[in-house]
């Protein structure tokens, strides 16, 4: 069990795409000291330091390749898949995309990415409750994004272990919905820290939820003051134009000779 979060490291992540499968280890080292106290700060440290280096290798190839790294985080329900069918479909031929999908279980969600006609591979983490950077470099090096691509990596519906855990990804992606509560940042602030954007998702549902849509946005940010919000609806496409900006403002044009 992970002494970082207590989520099942050890246990084997399978990479499911389609007509294709196959496993790798987890990575994550352990101590079973009876040493509690010392052994746990120990082990915590050289799981992120570990993480931290993958991360940065990672970074560098996705740098050297100009490809876009996003890492879309949330709680369960928010509407990450949703937002990304809506996503991929829309710019379909406008920029080139990849997805890497992480739960725990099943291979749904990378069904409905596959759908879109994009090339996807599923992580599925068994008892653990986030990915990790070991992950998403050995699905990286099974998905092969092309150069100036854009990377989605949607990982396991989580807001606290996540959120400690470097992908190596250029922005992270925070996603909420009006059903889930406008104090959410106050809630888990090292998300909304840690993020870049903040998606306000299903404001189509604004009439039937109380949610404070100006509350929620000071309590952002209260967390972080440079956070950007976006508000936006999968189902009736407000706001998506925004999004959409966003996205495309951060892929970077590569220079012809």
């Amino acid at each position: 069990m992970c002494a970082t979060c207590g989520c099942d490291a050890e246990g084997k992540v399978t990479m499911h795409e389609p007509g294709h499968q196959h496993e790798h280890d987890h990575g994550h080292q352990h101590d079973h000291s009876h040493d509690h106290h010392r052994k746990v700060v120990d082990v915590e440290k050289d799981v992120l330091h570990q993480n931290d280096l993958l991360a940065e290798r990672n970074r560098g190839y996705f740098d050297a390749k100009n490809i876009l790294a996003l890492n879309l985080v949330s709680s369960p329900g928010s509407g990450k898949t949703a937002l990304l069918e809506r996503t991929l479909t829309d710019l379909k031929g406008q920029l080139q995309f990849c997805v890497i999908e992480g739960d725990q279980q099943t291979t749904n969600d990378a069904d409905r990415i596959h759908a879109t006609g994009t090339k996807v591979v599923q992580i599925n983490t068994g008892k653990g409750c986030h990915l990790d950077a070991h992950m998403v470099l050995h699905a990286v090096q099974g998905i092969k994004p092309a150069e100036n691509s854009v990377l989605f990596i949607e990982n396991v519906g989580n807001l606290v272990c996540p959120a400690m855990f470097d992908l190596g990804e250029k922005e992270r992606v925070v996603i909420i919905s009006v059903t889930e509560g406008d104090d959410k940042p106050l809630k888990y602030p090292d998300m909304f820290y840690s993020s870049t954007l903040c998606i306000i998702n299903k404001t189509d549902l604004l009439p039937y939820v109380p949610f404070d849509m100006e509350k929620v946005k000071i309590n952002a940010k209260k967390v972080n003051h440079k956070l950007e919000i976006i508000e936006l609806s999968c189902t009736n496409g407000e706001g998506l134009d925004r999004w959409y900006d966003w996205l495309k403002s951060k892929v970077l044009v590569p220079e012809t000779v």
